[in-house]
C-alpha cells in the first residue's frame, strides 16, 4: 500500500471510529448490555447453606472440612464473545440511495464492535463471499478493534458469489463455546425457486450460538422502476440479460419474486427463533438496531 492510500485509509478509519464510537457510547452501550446476556454462570464464592438453597450447589469438600453445610454461589458471566459474519460478495456493491449495501454494513459492524468493546467483550470477524475469505479470531482491545474496522473498510474479496451456509458452518466449527453472532448480509443466497440455501447451517448455528441476522437491502431491489429496455447484469455471476422494465407485468413479476424470497427467509428466521431486522440503505439504522435490541 503506498503512502497516499495508507493516509486515505487512516482517514476513513478515523472518520468511522468517531461516528460509530459516539453512537456506541451515547445510545447502544446500555441497550447492548441488557440485550445480550453472558454465556452462563460462573463460580463466585462459597457461603453457608441457607434454607431454600439448591442442594445441587452443595460444596461437599468445604462442608466436610468445616463440619457444616456450604453451597457454591454462581453469578452470570457478563463477558461475551462476539463474532461479526460480514457478507463481502459483489451484491453488496449495489446502492441507489445514500450509500451502498457494503457501506451500510461497514458502519453497522463498526457500531456493534464498539458496543462490544464498551461491554468488555471479545470481538472477532468473519468475512465471506462464496467461501470464507478472512477470519479474525475474537480478542479484546482497541488496537484489535481498529484492525477489524480497517478490514471492514478496505478488504477486497477474492471471490464474487455468496454462500451463507459456508460461513455459518465455519462459525460452528471454529468456535466451540457459545458466542453472540451477528450475520450482516442481504441474504440473497437462494435456489431457483427462491428457497434459502442455508437452512440446515442456520439451524445448527442457532442451536449452538446466540445468532441475530441484520438483513441489508436497497429499495430498488424490491421494486424496479420503469426505465424501458435495459441490460441487467448479475454482479456475482456476470450474466447479462435484457429486461423490458417498461412492461408492468415484468415489474410486477419481479416484485413478487423478491417478496417471495424475502418472506421465505423471514419464515426461516421465525421457525428457528433467530432475531432479525431489515435495514435499507436509506434508513436510519440507529432506530432499527435499537428495535432489534429492545425485542430480545
Amino acid at each position: 500500500m503506498d503512502t497516499t492510500s495508507a493516509t486515505d485509509l487512516l482517514k476513513k478509519v478515523r472518520k468511522i471510529e468517531i461516528r460509530t464510537k459516539a453512537l456506541s457510547h451515547q445510545i447502544f452501550a446500555g441497550e447492548y448490555h441488557s440485550a445480550f446476556k453472558g454465556r452462563g454462570m460462573a463460580f463466585s464464592e462459597v457461603r453457608e447453606y441457607q434454607y431454600g438453597d439448591d442442594v445441587r450447589n452443595m460444596d461437599w469438600n468445604v462442608t466436610a472440612r468445616l463440619g457444616s453445610p456450604y453451597v457454591k454461589v454462581f453469578e452470570e458471566e457478563r463477558e461475551l464473545t462476539v463474532v461479526l459474519l460480514i457478507d463481502v460478495s459483489r451484491s453488496g456493491l449495489f446502492g441507489t440511495s445514500m450509500r451502498t449495501k457494503r457501506d451500510l454494513t461497514a458502519e453497522i459492524a463498526a457500531v456493534l464492535s464498539f458496543s462490544a468493546i464498551l461491554n468488555n467483550d471479545k470481538v472477532g470477524a468473519l468475512f465471506f463471499s462464496d467461501r470464507v475469505e478472512l477470519f479474525i479470531p475474537p480478542k479484546k482491545g482497541r488496537s484489535h478493534l481498529l484492525h477489524i474496522i480497517r478490514e471492514i473498510i478496505e478488504y477486497r474479496p477474492q471471490h464474487d458469489g455468496t454462500d451463507i451456509g459456508e460461513a455459518l458452518r465455519y462459525l460452528t466449527n471454529a468456535l466451540k463455546k457459545k458466542c453472540t453472532a451477528f450475520l450482516l448480509s442481504d441474504m440473497l443466497d437462494v435456489t431457483e425457486d427462491g428457497a434459502p440455501r442455508y437452512e440446515e447451517a442456520l439451524k445448527i448455528a442457532r442451536s449452538r450460538h446466540d445468532l441475530s441476522v441484520i438483513r441489508i437491502y436497497d429499495p430498488r431491489e424490491r421494486n424496479i422502476p420503469d426505465v424501458g429496455l435495459v441490460p441487467v447484469k448479475d454482479s456475482e455471476t456476470g450474466t447479462v440479460a435484457w429486461v423490458d422494465t417498461g412492461r408492468r407485468k415484468v415489474r410486477d413479476a419481479y416484485a413478487r419474486w423478491f417478496a417471495h424470497v424475502t418472506n421465505q427467509a423471514t419464515g426461516l428466521f421465525n421457525r428457528y427463533q433467530v432475531d432479525h431486522v431489515d435495514i435499507a440503505t436509506c434508513d436510519d439504522y440507529v432506530k432499527s438496531l435499537m428495535g432489534l435490541f429492545h425485542n430480545r
